[in-house]
């Protein structure tokens, strides 16, 4: 069976555990490929060029943006952020199924595309990864310890906006309990694979 990939986006505000569950389920499910994003903020310790990020800076990546190269960007605490098309459409051409870690401002910038672009919209989803409560994302932030308390405010603020689009999405997934979260995510993401929009031949004629 001759089949397109899949894009799945997959976003949440900071301090959800978005990308520890990625990491969970990409354990389990190696096939799957993960799109490096590009981004201006310095690396954090323990991060690398090309493995979490394309570090850049502001001047590289206005030049890039300018000669249309991302497939969606945003700006996140005076910083910018972007997904290059190279990165995703074509993996997804030649099958094979990718995953964005991008903040709401992003996916929603995807949402738009995918409304214009048929071939987008054949083969993308969109999963929102929330807390169970404002409350409860608030002391992991804190009890992360790496954030000063004007920083926590600012996140938990912008928390709250995020959240607020969650019918922008197509699944939620609560990260309450760390292990029945991503086993959710697993089966959701198995699922997504057998998407009829990705089939690209005729059958049973």
């Amino acid at each position: 069976m001759n089949k397109t990939g899949s894009l799945i986006v997959i976003s949440g505000p900071s301090g959800v555990g978005k990308s520890t569950l990625i990491g969970r389920v990409r354990q389990n499910m190696p096939e799957l490929e993960f799109s490096i994003s590009c981004t201006t903020r310095a690396p954090r310790t323990g991060e690398q060029h090309g493995r979490e990020y394309y570090f850049l800076t502001q001047e590289e990546f206005a030049a890039r943006e300018a000669r249309g190269e991302f497939i969606e960007t945003a700006g996140v605490f005076a910083h910018r952020y972007g997904t290059l098309k190279s990165e995703v459409m074509e993996r997804i051409n030649r099958g094979s199924s990718v995953l964005l870690d991008i903040d709401v401002q992003g996916a929603l910038s995807i949402r738009k595309a995918a409304e214009a672009d048929p071939n987008i919209a054949a083969c993308v989803s969109f999963i929102l990864i929330a807390p169970p409560d404002l409350p409860a994302l608030e002391k992991r932030l804190r009890s992360r310890a790496t954030d000063a308390e004007e920083q926590i405010l600012r996140r938990l603020g912008a928390a709250k906006s995020e959240l607020s689009h969650f019918r922008a999405y197509d699944f939620m997934i609560v990260n309450d309990d760390l292990e029945k979260a991503a086993q959710a995510l697993e089966e959701l993401l198995k699922s997504l694979q057998n998407r009829v929009s990705l089939i690209k031949e005729e059958l049973f004629q």
